[in-house]
């Protein structure tokens, strides 16, 4: 217990440190090297708890991007915009009940893991004869697990959006190929049915003449003749 109260107070005093930042801080925060993984979290994005009510969540979006909105931050307006993005892109997600559910879920999901590996911890420590106290005992210790757990599986959920993504366009695209392919054999077998009939009459009426040069051919072919030997009369022998 001894070690619970200042772990208490420190993530307290985080909390409230960076519920104050200044602009460029907030900027800094949101664009921090990794950001596009740690931005997953709109809780994180946002700083505020999942527990937090829907007025509270307004509140908060509305002091977070006044902060970091371009207009105040004219020095620096493409990484303003760029942060502004991302608190606006996380506040509409906590509009949409689903996707907050999901956030929600995910987070709920980072703690039951930290907490299942310090009880498998613990059993190990009992069956070693060890006293049972784990890193994570401390409420700053295991905020940071909970943290870590939780960035990665909104990583883990990410990848596999983006691997649907791709098998869905790649899907699309291979779709819309045999489409283009199956409309380009339509054309060719409808020009050539088109040319085959064009073309139809002119090779009727020449196979007609054709065939009449050579039935013409036909008649005017005279039978040969061949020269038969004179026929020898045998004379009787007397």
């Amino acid at each position: 217990e001894g070690t619970a109260e200042p772990g208490q107070n420190m993530v307290k005093q985080i909390e409230k440190r960076d519920s104050v930042l200044t602009s460029k801080q907030q900027i800094d925060r949101l664009l921090r090297p990794g950001s596009s993984y740690f931005n997953l979290n709109p809780f994180e994005v946002l700083q505020i708890d999942p527990e937090a009510t829907d007025e509270e969540l307004k509140k908060r979006f509305r002091a977070l991007s006044i902060l970091v909105h371009p207009d105040k931050n004219q020095d620096d307006p493409d990484r303003a915009q760029l942060a502004f993005e991302a608190v606006d892109k996380a506040y509409k997600n906590l509009l949409e009940p689903e996707q907050k559910k999901r956030a929600v879920d995910v987070i709920q999901a980072g703690r039951e893991y930290v907490e299942h590996n310090m009880k498998e911890k613990k059993k190990q420590l009992k069956k070693d004869g060890k006293p049972q106290f784990v890193e994570e005992d401390d409420p700053e210790m295991f905020r940071q697990a909970v943290y870590k757990q939780t960035m990665k599986l909104f990583a883990e959920l990410e990848i596999k959006r983006k691997e649907r993504e791709a098998k869905d366009m790649h899907e699309r695209k291979r779709a819309r190929e045999e489409e283009i392919e199956t409309a380009e054999k339509a054309k060719r077998e409808r020009e050539w049915q088109k040319n085959f009939e064009e073309t139809r009459d002119g090779r009727v009426d020449s196979w007609r003449s054709f065939q009449a040069g050579k039935g013409k051919a036909k008649k005017e072919k005279k039978p040969r003749s061949f020269l038969k030997p004179p026929k020898v009369k045998m004379e009787q022998r007397e």
